[in-house]
């Protein structure tokens, strides 16, 4: 069951990113990229998903601990 919804939201996400590509010129893109700001948002988002791999690997450890104590 578990495999099959995983399937199932890669496929949407997949499909998602396939429309969302349709060559349009994004006016703010356009001006963080000019301004060198598009750096910072980059820096900003790749801060944020490190921490949460970080915290996540955390739980697991900590939950696998839990786990084998019982």
């Amino acid at each position: 069951m578990m495999k099959k919804l995983f399937s199932l939201i890669v496929l949407l996400l997949s499909v998602t990113a396939v429309f969302a590509q349709n060559g349009a010129d994004i006016e703010m893109a356009d001006t963080l990229r000019s301004s060198g700001k598009i750096y910072v948002v980059v820096a900003t988002l790749a801060i944020i998903f490190v921490g949460l791999a970080i915290y996540l690997f955390s739980i697991d450890k900590r939950l696998k601990k839990v786990e084998n104590e019982k």
